[in-house]
């Protein structure tokens, strides 16, 4: 008996692990770590604030469509090309760290 649930809770552990390790498609603008969801017009005038604010030390952050901001787990996959761009992600969320690892980002147009 204690064998059965060993093995069961086992499962149920990486079940849950599996799950959260899965793949999302989701479509948001990259922002940055001060202004989150304040910048997410696609303007120059955000692109160009956006840019600097990295550029001086802010982290790119992902702005889903319900305005919620995540932290990237791998800023070095967003190209420069991208800040303040509405874009398309495949991403591995954490949803306890409440951020993303990015697998794939193309621009949405």
């Amino acid at each position: 008996m204690k064998r059965a649930i060993s093995l069961l809770t086992a499962f149920f552990a990486l079940s849950v692990l599996a799950a959260q390790a899965a793949s999302t498609t989701a479509t948001g603008w990259i922002s940055d770590s001060m202004c989150g969801a304040k910048m997410t017009q696609g303007t120059a005038a955000d692109k160009t604030c956006i840019s600097k604010c990295i550029k001086n030390g802010m982290e790119p952050v992902f702005v889903d469509s319900k305005k919620e901001v995540w932290s990237i787990d791998n800023p070095s996959a967003v190209n420069k090309d991208f800040y303040g761009s509405h874009v398309k992600v495949t991403v591995t969320e954490n949803a306890a760290k409440k951020s993303v690892h990015i697998d794939s980002i193309r621009a949405v147009k």
